[in-house]
């Protein structure tokens, strides 16, 4: 059962993820409470918990805004991302533990449901959900809070994704997630290499579209454009 605060909390990621709130939106703590029934103090204690874990900025005596999302923003998305999803990829790889190989696999099913009804916000919420229990599975601290503003990003940047529109797109959404599959056998399997050529697959077939939307051709990624990460 959802109390006020938790509500909050979940509604506020789910809008921040599907861009219900724009990037650098200022957030209203008394229009907060008063809609979800709370006094301001839980409505802080979520606001905290959310800029923990990249979603908002508090600054001081200013409030809450969204993360912001700008040509900067999206120059270091398309050249870091690569490179930190690797990393933790190899991490989960090493260091999974068995309960969370099975909310993957849980995770997965969830998705590929939403793939199946053409469910875009399922979709969207699901796929941001696959990437973070991997993230937790790393088990890194260093990693964790640039790998989460990575996955937000991700998913404010990739809205077009997980609406297919053309046959291409509808065809690249299904082998996506059929290397969410494959992901999900490398980290079973302890197959280290298999899942970092699994994340170059699947960042690829991400960019591509994401870039076909938004993405000037100066932001394309150095990395992947240069022959990869050696």
């Amino acid at each position: 059962m959802r109390t006020g605060k938790s509500a909050l909390y979940e509604d506020l990621k789910h809008q921040i993820l599907m861009l219900e709130r724009e990037p650098d939106e200022d957030i209203d703590e008394i229009s907060l409470s008063e809609s979800y029934g709370i006094s301001r103090t839980p409505v802080r204690d979520v606001l905290r918990q959310l800029a923990g874990e990249g979603y908002v900025i508090i600054r001081e005596n200013r409030g809450a805004r969204v993360i912001p999302m700008n040509h900067a923003t999206m120059r270091d998305f398309f050249s870091v991302a690569p490179v930190i999803y690797e990393a933790v990829g190899r991490l989960a790889v090493q260091n999974f533990k068995p309960r969370q190989l099975l909310e993957l696999k849980s995770c997965q099913m969830e998705f590929r449901a939403a793939k199946d009804a053409r469910e875009s916000a399922a979709m969207a919420v699901g796929n941001n959900r696959f990437h973070t229990i991997i993230g937790e599975m790393s088990g890194s601290q260093f990693l964790m809070p640039s790998y989460s503003k990575l996955l937000i990003d991700h998913a404010r940047i990739g809205q077009t994704f997980f609406r297919p529109e053309t046959p291409q797109m509808d065809s690249d959404l299904a082998e996506s997630c059929d290397q969410h599959d494959q992901m999900i056998d490398a980290i079973a399997n302890r197959n280290e290499a298999a899942m970092v050529a699994l994340i170059h697959q699947h960042w690829g077939i991400c960019r591509c579209n994401m870039e076909m939307f938004i993405a000037p051709r100066a932001l394309r990624s150095a990395a992947l454009e240069g022959g990869g990460l050696g």
